[in-house]
């Protein structure tokens, strides 16, 4: 439902829709196998690098498409819509580099970012700091000219099968990000099994002492929040546009087959309960998407949109699971097996709704932020 994004290019966001649906259905049977076993599926996404989804946002002198917020949420969508993995992690990769890298940097790590043969992973969360930066016990101390890295993460996509991984550590400065790669001495990985996002699987990594550069700090020591909420903005429109993909599926799918499940001498769209279910379902996932494409706008358009990033992803979150739970009406026993989509885009939403801010989490942001301004003002 890409309703009111400023596209750069009408005539390359319905090929790079079309190109996402062809890539989906080339590898239909590797996706589903690799979502069965929570593997990532290296060959659709090497197509994808190919061609030229993964590099949608990234300036065209560094082999980019150069587009902004409104390709990023487009294409995001789509693939959550046919069941494709994910660039959404890539994306953010470049999206900080080209903001916080150094020349060096974006020459080493940015072409195979684009391509999709060098994998990103972002190396955050702990067990005891998920939301809050602050509380980060991972540290970074200087030796020499050089930096050293002790710390364990978790909940890290793709950590496993990452060549390079954006580390947040606590330096003598405060909140500092490195790039660090993950084939040096003391990196350690092991993947977890969650639920959701299977795609894209998860690790718990370890840095024991890992050696790297003064060069593989990414923008100053000490600035690691605003690397961080620089992207972490925008990369909440990837959420939402996520979510709102895989309801839209969802939706799609079960109404397709209520239209031809006969029940007695109707078919279950005859019922009126089950058309207002479609009907409050689409309507949410419509408005959803104007309050995604006015952020993705903002980005594009260079005005502030924090607010309405974060605005965006809740509303999604709660359109998102409206639809998943009220398309269990629509399918019935139907849905309720493995070989069906439903509970898979389930555990997708529910992974969605707590990564990358969690509902309450946006609850809180968007509520201090009406309270410390006057915007309701705006609505009388």
């Amino acid at each position: 439902m890409n309703i009111e994004l400023d596209l750069k290019d009408q005539a390359w966001a319905a090929a790079a829709v079309e190109t996402v649906r062809r890539i989906a259905t080339d590898f239909r049977e590797e996706i589903r196998a690799c979502e069965r076993n929570g593997r990532f599926p290296a060959e659709a996404f090497a197509e994808m690098g190919q061609q030229g989804l993964i590099g949608v946002i990234t300036p065209v002198e560094f082999g980019g498409y150069g587009g902004d917020a409104p390709e990023y949420c487009l294409t995001t969508e789509a693939m959550a819509r046919y069941n494709l993995v994910s660039s959404q992690i890539q994306i953010q990769g470049q999206r900080w580099l080209v903001d916080w890298g150094t020349p060096e940097q974006k020459a080493r790590y940015l072409p195979g970012l684009i391509s999709g043969s060098l994998i990103f992973s972002e190396s955050i969360s702990e067990r005891t700091a998920a939301s809050s930066l602050k509380a980060l016990k991972s540290t970074a101390r200087r030796d020499g000219g050089d930096w050293i890295i002790n710390g364990e993460k978790i909940h890290i996509n793709l950590g496993k099968e990452s060549h390079v991984t954006l580390v947040y550590a606590m330096a003598e400065e405060g909140l500092t990000a490195f790039l660090v790669d993950t084939d040096l001495a003391g990196v350690r990985r092991a993947h977890s099994n969650p639920l959701g996002g299977r795609l894209l699987p998860t690790a718990d990594m370890e840095f024991d002492n890992v050696r790297i550069p003064a060069s593989a700090v990414l923008g100053e020591p000490g600035q690691g929040l605003a690397t961080f909420l620089s992207t972490f903005n925008v990369s909440r429109l990837g959420n939402a546009s996520e979510l709102l993909g895989a309801a839209q599926r969802a939706l799609s799918d079960a109404t397709d087959y209520a239209r031809e499940r006969q029940v007695g001498t109707n078919r279950v769209t005859d019922f009126q309960g089950i058309q207002w279910l479609i009907a409050d379902g689409y309507s949410q996932l419509y408005a959803a998407s104007l309050v995604r494409d006015r952020a993705a706008n903002l980005v594009a358009a260079g005005k502030e949109h924090a607010f309405e990033a974060s605005l965006a992803k809740k509303v999604a979150i709660e359109a998102a699971e409206k639809v998943i739970n009220d398309v269990f009406s629509l399918v019935g026993g139907h849905g309720l097996y493995h070989d069906q989509p439903y509970g898979q885009i389930l555990f997708d939403i529910k992974t969605l709704r707590v990564g990358g801010g969690s509902l309450e989490v946006l609850r809180n942001y968007v509520s201090q932020q009406i309270l410390r301004s006057d915007v309701l003002k705006g609505l009388k």
